[in-house]
């Protein structure tokens, strides 16, 4: 393996920061580097706030359900996915909009995470560790108020970046198997079945406690409990109606 390969793969979750800034031509560089990801179409739909007001971090970790490193954190992102540029664009040069399409959010919302994991993986090449937080979207129309976000705009995710205080272990992914397939999708329930045996053990050995679980069971909130249903009706008021 190179050393590309070797970093994307030692890729861990970084929730524990020392107090050492990040240097602000470090930062510059790493959003250039997220700038450097593929686009759809050379849209670069996509808007990244960097919160430095401590008050707002403060809220901001409530907000997305008590995550504390998102105010401990050296710098915390906000990457949004940004219509409105593009189509105030193409407005300029006289072009028919029509705003409000499903493509467009998708295009959005994929041209942000493209984005976005090009500055992780630069962060974690300069030895910083990063940390995305999904959990913004626990109330983004709070979190679009605080940052001023206009419509066509939304928050994809947040991201805290700082040096590691911890050293996590690397958390098993999926077996190859079950994600590359040949020709056509088949069934793969005996690679989740290892799987699961793989990630049970994983959780009673790591350094940061026991956990008696596996992957499987580890997925109920997403599909019972943390379906955050006011997306849709919040992604409509932001001019994304899904057309």
């Amino acid at each position: 393996m190179n050393d590309v390969i070797k970093l994307l793969q030692s890729h861990r979750s970084i929730r524990k920061f020392t107090d050492q800034e990040i240097p602000r031509e470090l930062l510059l560089s790493l959003i250039k580097a997220g700038q450097a990801a593929a686009t759809s179409s050379h849209v670069q739909a996509y808007t990244v706030i960097n919160v430095k007001d401590s008050a707002n971090r403060e809220k901001i970790a409530e907000y997305a359900g008590g995550q504390g490193y998102v105010a401990s954190s050296a710098v915390f992102l906000v990457f949004c996915a940004d219509m409105k540029r593009p189509t105030e664009a193409s407005e300029r040069t006289g072009a028919n909009v029509e705003r409000g399409m499903t493509e467009q959010l998708l295009v959005a919302t994929v041209d942000t995470a493209l984005m976005a994991q090009n500055v992780a993986v630069a962060a974690e090449s300069e030895g910083l560790g990063i940390c995305y937080i999904g959990g913004i979207r626990n109330n983004p129309q709070a979190i679009s108020e605080l940052l001023h976000l206009p419509d066509h705009v939304y928050p994809v995710f947040g991201m805290c970046l700082g040096y590691p205080a911890h050293n996590p272990e690397v958390k098993p992914r999926l077996p190859v198997e079950a994600i590359l397939k040949e020709d056509v999708y088949c069934d793969d329930t005996e690679q989740v079945e290892a799987f699961d045996s793989t990630m049970q053990a994983y959780y009673q050995a790591r350094s940061t406690g026991n956990k008696t679980t596996d992957w499987s069971h580890n997925l109920t909130p997403l599909f019972d409990s943390k379906l955050r249903p006011h997306m849709r009706d919040f992604l409509v008021k932001r001019g994304f109606e899904m057309k």
